[in-house]
Parts: structure tokens; C-alpha cells; sequence
């Protein structure tokens, strides 16, 4: 009893000292927990347009599965790999502090994850808050492998703007009839551009402007006069989009997993890798309407893109749905821009900035100490001989940076690093200037 008694008034005390520790060191209070994944690289068979293929997936989902943590926490997240094909993960936009090793592209922070092999991804969320998205990254595999990472703020930390009655993710993505494997292969054989997807999709699905696609038709049901929080990733592997939703105005609070001064659009432009968050703020009565929401490309140069539309509905509830036919409303379609509309694609660019208030400040350094020049293009390289090529006038397509193309190594960076066989594979004389 003794022991009992002694072990009750010591609690108070211990619980005493735990909590006045968290108040002089308020960091460990906030501190963010571990968060464990895991994803099943696996074969899957999936019908669109009305054509059954096998594709890549993970856990057997199209698109994959939404990791959800906050700022601070911490992400093991196992990848265990069931196919034929190398696989690596990449947290696309993460900020890797100390933990490049989890980055994930293939054969430059890791060697990719061979069959039957699986590999623990291991980092923390430091500093970042919104929208961002992990995808395959390894050839074209991020065609079917992918999905968004929601980063909620710190508990007790409300966002810059007005609470959201509900958050959704609109993922843009594309459907290949055909395995994209294949597609790319052909493309840097022949040195054109790659064959188009066969649809854009929002959240897996194509909807009902593709042939035999009603049924595959993503529905956002929302509720008159509440707010909602749109986390849009576009994970299209080339294409930009302009996505607007009939008869409503968006509100752009953040890009990139970073706060921006709201601004009021019609029309969102996103381009591929990159996720923005908008604000929808739907009609204060039942519409007696439903609304398309569509997304098509935005393009200016050579190449091949798909020039298709994808759309899914957004519907209003009402206390009378279950009299109401929703096929009975009439349908409003948006109006997006010209397919080459570089005024309003550098206009919606224009009014992207940092929120830079005293919470979020804009740590941009005053001082420049080398100043660089960049021009990102898509030119051509001459055939080789002996070679038929299916680029412009029969040259090859080729990417460069201040007009040099990157050339891909014999040896992948990983080992020709741990073998000490480095010398003479960099230089500095990379320009400056194009």
C-alpha cells in the first residue's frame, strides 16, 4: 500500500513537470507525429472509354491513394513492389531537408525499387502547408502512379483565409488506351512527339464529352451558400490546363504548398507538376441549374498534346433531391480561353504572389551575388545517319536549357559517384547566358 500511496503523489508532480516543460518550449507542444503508408505497386485491371487494360497502380487504385498530415509531421511511407517494372515515388514538391535520400527519382537519389523489393521513404513536412502530389518516377509509370498529399496546417494554426465548409482534390490526369511504356519508347526512337493520350480525366474519369464515358463522370455534390476548398493537382504528364467551373468564380489562395494573395478568376491555369487551391463559393440558393466543370490544354509551340476537353458536373443538394431529376436541369458550360491565349496565361501568372505577411513573410534575399539567365525550350536536333526521324522536316525533337541538350549518362549519377568515376562528367562551363 506503502508503494501505492508513494506512486499517487508522484503522478501530480510528473504530470506537473510534462506540462510545464511544453509551456517553456512551446515547439515540443506543436510537435508533429509519424504517419505510416503503405503502397502495394501492383497490376490492375481498369476500364475506360469503354477499353479494359492492366495497368500500374498502387493499392489497385486510379488515381492513387491522398496521403493527409501537417505541417511538422513526420511520413514513412513503405513502397512495396509486385511488377515486372522498376518503380521509385517521388513527393513532388517536398522540401527534402536532410532526407534527399527520399526524394525519389530513379538513379539519381536512389536506385530504383526492383521486383519483389520494397523501400521505406522516410522525411518530414518542414515548412510547408497546402497542396502538393507524389507520382511515379521512373519513365512514363507517373501516367497511372500518382495521387495528392494534403499538408493541413499545425493544430490551433487556421488558415490565411476563411475556413472551408469542405476540402476536395481535383487531380488531373490522362488515359492512355495503349500502355504510355510503349508510347515513349516510340517517341525517343523516332525523335517525334509522342502519340496523345486518349482522354484527360479529373480524379480518374474521364467524363461525358468522351465516346462512352457518361457513366465515368466525377460529381462534386455541393450544398448553396457554404465554401469550398478545390485542391487542384494537375498530374498530366506534359500538358498545361485551364480549368473553370460554369457560372462561378475561384478564388486562388495558395500554389505549390505556398500562401499567395487571394485573387478572384474565372479561369485557373495550371501547369503540369504544379497544384493551386482555390476557394468555391457556391450559389446562396438552390440554382435550378447544374454546372459543367471543364479543363483543356494551353499551347503555344510545336509538339503533340491532346486537344480534347474533360469535364464533370458540379451538382447542388436540396432538401428535394429525391423528387428532383438532375437530368431534367439545365447544364451550363464554361467558357475557357483560346487554346493559345498567352495574354491571359501571362496575366493569371502575373497575379500570382507571395502572401508576405507577418506569419507567412516572403524570405527573399536582398543581396544578389551572380545573376543567371535561363531560357527552357523544345528544338530540334539534325537525324542520324542512317535513321528515318519523325520530327519537324525530318529532324528529332529535343529539349534544352540555354540551347544545350541534356544528354543522358552511360553510368546513372548514383554509381558513377560511389565508384569514383565522376572526373570529367561535369564541367563548368555550363553558360550563363543562352
Amino acid at each position: 500500500m506503502a508503494v501505492s500511496l508513494l506512486r499517487s503523489l508522484a503522478f501530480p508532480r510528473v504530470l506537473f513537470l510534462c506540462v510545464a516543460t511544453l509551456c517553456l518550449i512551446p515547439e515540443l507542444a506543436l510537435a508533429g507525429i509519424t504517419r505510416h503508408y503503405k503502397f502495394d505497386i501492383k497490376l490492375q485491371n481498369v476500364t475506360r472509354l469503354c477499353h479494359t487494360k492492366s495497368m500500374v497502380t498502387v493499392n489497385g487504385q486510379f488515381p492513387g491513394p491522398r496521403i493527409v498530415a501537417r505541417e511538422g509531421d513526420r511520413l514513412l511511407i513503405k513502397v512495396a513492389n509486385h511488377v515486372q517494372s522498376n518503380i521509385s515515388i517521388h513527393w513532388h514538391g517536398i522540401r527534402q531537408l536532410q532526407t534527399g535520400w527520399a526524394d525519389g527519382p530513379a538513379y539519381v537519389t536512389q536506385c530504383p525499387i526492383q521486383t519483389n523489393q520494397s523501400y521505406v521513404y522516410n522525411f518530414t513536412i518542414v515548412g510547408q502547408r497546402g497542396t502538393l502530389f507524389w507520382h511515379a518516377h521512373i519513365s512514363w509509370l507517373r501516367a497511372s502512379v500518382y495521387g495528392p498529399i494534403i499538408i493541413l496546417p499545425k493544430r490551433g494554426v487556421p488558415y490565411p483565409f476563411a475556413k472551408p465548409d469542405k476540402e476536395v482534390p481535383i487531380v488531373f490526369g490522362e488515359w492512355w488506351n495503349v500502355d504510355p511504356e510503349a508510347v515513349i519508347r516510340q517517341a525517343l526512337q523516332t525523335g517525334g512527339g509522342p502519340n496523345v493520350s486518349d482522354a484527360y480525366t479529373i480524379n480518374g474519369l474521364p467524363g461525358p464529352l468522351y465516346n462512352c464515358s457518361n457513366r465515368d463522370t466525377f460529381r462534386l455534390k455541393v450544398k448553396p451558400g457554404k465554401t469550398y476548398l478545390l485542391r487542384l493537382v494537375n498530374a498530366a504528364l506534359n500538358d498545361e490546363l485551364f480549368f473553370s467551373i460554369a457560372n462561378h468564380t475561384l478564388t486562388v489562395v495558395e500554389a505549390d504548398a505556398v500562401y499567395v494573395k487571394p485573387f478572384e478568376t474565372n479561369t485557373v491555369l495550371i501547369a503540369p507538376g504544379q497544384t493551386t487551391n482555390v476557394l468555391l463559393k457556391t450559389k446562396a440558393h438552390f440554382p435550378n441549374a447544374t454546372f459543367f466543370m471543364t479543363a483543356r490544354p494551353y499551347v503555344t509551340g510545336l509538339g503533340t498534346f491532346d486537344n480534347s476537353t474533360v469535364a464533370a458536373i458540379l451538382e447542388y443538394e436540396t432538401l428535394n433531391s429525391a423528387a428532383l431529376s438532375i437530368r431534367k436541369l439545365p447544364l451550363f458550360k464554361p467558357v475557357l480561353p483560346p487554346l493559345n491565349d498567352t495574354s491571359f496565361a501571362t496575366n493569371f501568372t502575373n497575379n500570382l504572389r507571395s502572401l508576405a505577411s507577418a506569419q507567412f513573410p516572403a524570405n527573399v534575399p536582398q543581396k544578389v551575388d551572380r545573376r543567371l539567365f535561363f531560357t527552357v525550350g523544345l528544338g530540334t536536333n539534325p537525324c542520324q545517319n542512317n535513321q528515318t526521324c519523325q520530327g519537324p522536316n525530318g529532324t528529332m525533337f529535343s529539349a534544352s536549357v540555354n540551347n544545350i541538350s541534356f544528354a543522358l549518362p552511360t553510368t546513372a549519377l548514383l554509381q558513377s559517384h560511389f565508384f569514383g568515376q565522376s572526373s570529367g562528367v561535369y564541367s563548368l562551363t555550363f553558360q550563363s547566358v543562352p
